[in-house]
């Protein structure tokens, strides 16, 4: 007897480095795929069904990416999360925590606020233990400086300057909580955005610029003519994904799944 779906939310991390991004494509590996591939190992080979808060892209990662999945089982959650990181071996990926999903809840649709880290490192020698997690820029960057310009990027806005030219959404506006850059120790730069949604490729497309500024190349009233410009073509170069990583996602309090869980 085939044990009935139920809904769980998972909080997850993954190294996407060898991934073509979270959603399943025909190129290649997908974070999606080894996630549903283990999910039905444990439900007798169902389809199992998952929604996830953020697409991650190609090569970029997560420290606390989150994901709904409708699976066939009897497993209590944390046996839930052992078993799926079981299956997911020699992948890196893992569950780091599992509950119930609460009524009416959706991973993506729920989600008041995502938040993100690009972290470039900041020195002549290039990376050997963070290679692939930053951004290498051996000339030096004023990050107060791309702080100062990050800050009219913030509010809301027609962010069609760093939108994609494949991005789906049927707007361009977004409001931006967040955009701030600093210093940690002598190497490293990291640049939080937050914000409940994001264009795709923004948080890069707005990274690439602000390294100009940090460069001297650009001022901080050119990053603000170019978000008014409205086009791709005026903003800064994206910058690499390796860089980039999803680090949380926030739910309102009496639809977060994750409340009483250890952050």
């Amino acid at each position: 007897m085939v044990p009935p779906s139920r809904g769980f939310a998972l909080r997850m991390e993954y190294d996407g480095t060898p991934f073509v991004g979270w959603q399943r494509q025909r190129n290649g590996v997908s974070v999606q795929e080894v996630l549903e591939n283990a999910a039905q190992n444990l439900a007798g080979g169902h389809p199992v069904t998952s929604i996830v808060a953020g697409r991650t892209d190609a090569g970029v990662h997560a420290a606390g990416q989150v994901v709904g999945l409708m699976i066939a089982t009897e497993l209590a959650p944390e046996r839930l999360a052992s078993a799926l990181n079981f299956h997911l071996k020699p992948h890196p990926v893992v569950v780091l925590a599992a509950r119930p999903a609460p009524p009416g809840w959706s991973a993506r649709f729920s989600a008041i606020k995502r938040i993100y880290r690009y972290t470039i490192l900041n020195r002549p020698a290039r990376p050997a233990l963070a290679a692939g997690q930053v951004w290498h820029v051996p000339k030096p960057l004023d990050a107060a400086a791309m702080h100062e310009a990050a800050q009219s990027l913030c509010g809301r806005h027609d962010f069609s300057s760093f939108r994609a030219s494949a991005c789906q959404a049927t707007s361009p506006l977004r409001t931006l909580d967040r955009l701030d850059v600093a210093r940690t120790g002598e190497e490293k730069i990291e640049i939080t955005a937050v914000a409940r949604s994001f264009l795709h490729h923004q948080v890069r497309n707005m990274v690439g610029t602000l390294k100009l500024v940090g460069e001297g190349r650009w001022t901080v009233a050119d990053v603000a003519r170019a978000l008014a410009a409205r086009d791709r073509a005026r903003a800064g170069p994206t910058a690499p994904p390796e860089g980039l990583c999803l680090i949380a996602v926030r739910y309102p309090e009496a639809l977060d799944p994750f409340r009483s869980a250890d952050r």
